[in-house]
C-alpha cells in the first residue's frame, strides 16, 4: 500500500473507471504458443512493467539486477505511477490497441476490474507450459494469493504482500507504566490505556508524544482502519447479494471507536494520512500507529529514514474485538497483458519475483513481505525479520478467517470512494458516525453491485 491523495481529476477518474467496468471488452488474442522466448545475447527481449511509484524505483535498482543474474537476456523497465492514477491508466493500457505494458502491478481490490476486460493471462492455464516445476502454487498463503484471483481464475501472483498492523514504541509504553501490547489486547483495553500514552517523553514539561495516529483524512485507504475494527467485532461491509451490511449497531459503534482515536492523536491529525502518521512515529512522537507492515524496515531498521532503534519498535496484529484480532489485506500482485508479444519473459519475471528465492531476496534487500508459507516458517536472513514474519503469518490467518479485505467487485473502486467520502466526514466531525454509515449504505446500494 502506498499514499494516495485526492486530486482534481478524481471525478473524471471515477466516471472513467465506472464506464470501463460496466462494459467488458472482448477477449484478446491468445498468447504466442512458444511464449515469445526468453531472449538471447544476440537478440535480447525488452519488457515493461507499470508499478506504484512508492516502490518502482527500488525494484528497478535492486530487484531487476538480481533477476538478470538468472535471466540476462530480458531487459526490464519498471515505470512508477501515482496511486490515484494507476487503476485508470492500467484499464486504458489493457484495452488500448497498442498497450505499453507487458506486466502490471495491481492493488488488492483492482483484480475484478482488470480481469473483466478480458485482457489478462490466466497464469495457471496460459502460462502452464512455462512454469517451473518447483514454483509450488500450494506454498502460497491463501489470503495473499486470492488477491489476484477472480471467478476461479488466477490472474496474478503476490509481489509485495502487505497487511495492516499495529506498530508500537516500547519506550513510550514503558514510560507510561503500561505492558507492551500483545495479540490479546482488545479495543476496550487500548482505548482505556490511550490517555496514559499522551505524555511528556522528553522531560519538557509539556505533551510531546501521543497515543496513536493513522489515516484520518479523506483517502481511499482511510476506511480500511475502520473496517479492521468492524471485522474484529464480527461485522462486514457487504452481504452475499452485494448490499451494504455495515449500517448496523456494530458498524456505528466501531466507527465511533475510530473517530474517538482522534482524542489521543497529535494536533491536526484530522488531516493525516500515510506520510503524516509514518513520520510522526519515526520521529518518536507516537506510542502506536496503525500502518501497513511493509514500512517496518524503514521504521525500525534503516537509520537513514528513522530516529528509532530496532529494539524500540514492536509490531503485531491490530487489537481484538468480539470476533478476534483485526487486520486488513493489501497485496500488490503482478498480472500479464494478453497483448504482450513476450508472455514467457513476462512470466519469467513474475515467477522469479514471487518464487521462494525471489521472496527471500526481496524481503531482505527491499523489505518486501513474503506470501509463501515456507518463507515465513524458515529462519530469515536477518534477525529483525523473525518477529515480523511471525506477525505476518498470524495476520494472513486472521484475514483469511474474517475475510478482512476490501470489496471483491467489478465496482470495488466506486465502493471504496463512497466509504472514503463518508468515513472522512465522520472523522472530521461534519456528521455523526450513524449518519455517515446511513449515507454510505444508501449510496452503495444505488451502485447496483
Amino acid at each position: 500500500m502506498s499514499d494516495n491523495h485526492q486530486n482534481p481529476t478524481a471525478i473524471s477518474r471515477r466516471a472513467l473507471v465506472a464506464g470501463l467496468a460496466a462494459a467488458p471488452f472482448a477477449a484478446q488474442a491468445a498468447a504466442p504458443a512458444d511464449g515469445g522466448g526468453l531472449g538471447t545475447a544476440e537478440a535480447p527481449i525488452s519488457i515493461r512493467m507499470a508499478a506504484n511509484d512508492a516502490f518502482a524505483k527500488l525494484w528497478q535498482t535492486v530487484l531487476v539486477p538480481e533477476f538478470n543474474k538468472s535471466f540476462p537476456n530480458i531487459k526490464v523497465t519498471i515505470d512508477g505511477q501515482t496511486y490515484s492514477e494507476q487503476l485508470t491508466k492500467s484499464l486504458l493500457d489493457l484495452t488500448g490497441a497498442t498497450p505499453t505494458y507487458d506486466v502490471i502491478c495491481t492493488d488488492d481490490p483492482w483484480t475484478p476490474q482488470l480481469a473483466q476486460t478480458g485482457a489478462l493471462l490466466d497464469l495457471k492455464k496460459d502460462a502452464a507450459a512455462w512454469t517451473d516445476p518447483g514454483f509450488d502454487w500450494a506454498d502460497f498463503n491463501p489470503a495473499p494469493l486470492a488477491a489476484s484471483e477472480w471467478k476461479g481464475v488466477q490472474y496474478g501472483v503476490p509481489l509485495r504482500s502487505n497487511m495492516l498492523l499495529m506498530f508500537y514504541n516500547r519506550t513510550h509504553y514503558k514510560k507510561a507504566g503500561l505492558p507492551e501490547p500483545t495479540p490479546k489486547l482488545t479495543w476496550a483495553e487500548f482505548m482505556a490505556q490511550a490517555p496514559k500514552l499522551v505524555q511528556d517523553v522528553k522531560g519538557e514539561g509539556k505533551v510531546n508524544a501521543w497515543a496513536i495516529d493513522t489515516y484520518f483524512a479523506r483517502d481511499q485507504l482511510t476506511p480500511t482502519i475502520w473496517q479492521a475494527i468492524l471485522n474484529a467485532h464480527g461485522g462486514k461491509l457487504l452481504d452475499d447479494k452485494g448490499k451494504a451490511a455495515f449500517n448496523t449497531p456494530v458498524g456505528v459503534a466501531t466507527l465511533q471507536i475510530f473517530v474517538d482515536l482522534l482524542k489521543y492523536a497529535p494536533p491536526g491529525a484530522k488531516a493525516h494520512v500515510f506520510n503524516e502518521e509514518l513520520q510522526a512515529f519515526r520521529q518518536g512522537q507516537l506510542a502506536a500507529m496503525f500502518m501497513w507492515g511493509s514500512v517496518f524496515r524503514g521504521t525500525a531498521i534503516d537509520p537513514a529514514t528513522t530516529t528509532l532503534k530496532p529494539d524500540e519498535v514492536g509490531v503485531q496484529v491490530m487489537p481484538a474485538g468480539s470476533a478476534g484480532p483485526g487486520t486488513h489485506r493489501g497485496i500488490w500482485s503482478g498480472v500479464i497483458s494478453k497483448k504482450t508479444p513476450h508472455p514467457r519473459a513476462a512470466w519469467a519475471l513474475l515467477q522469479w519475483m514471487s518464487s521462494k528465492e525471489g521472496e527471500r531476496f526481496a524481503s531482505s534487500q527491499v523489505g518486501s513481505f513474503p506470501a509463501r508459507r515456507s518463507t515465513l516458517s524458515n529462519k530469515p536472513k536477518d534477525d529483525w525479520q523473525i518477529p515480523v514474519f511471525a506477525t505476518l503469518q498470524q495476520s494472513y490467518d486472521v484475514a483469511q478467517k474474517g475475510q478482512m479485505w476490501r470489496p471483491r467487485l467489478a465496482k470495488s473502486d466506486a465502493v471504496q470512494q463512497v466509504l472514503a467520502d463518508e468515513v472522512a466526514r465522520a472523522t472530521s466531525g461534519e456528521i455523526s458516525p450513524a449518519d455517515a454509515l446511513k449515507n454510505a449504505a444508501a449510496r452503495i446500494d444505488k451502485l447496483r453491485l
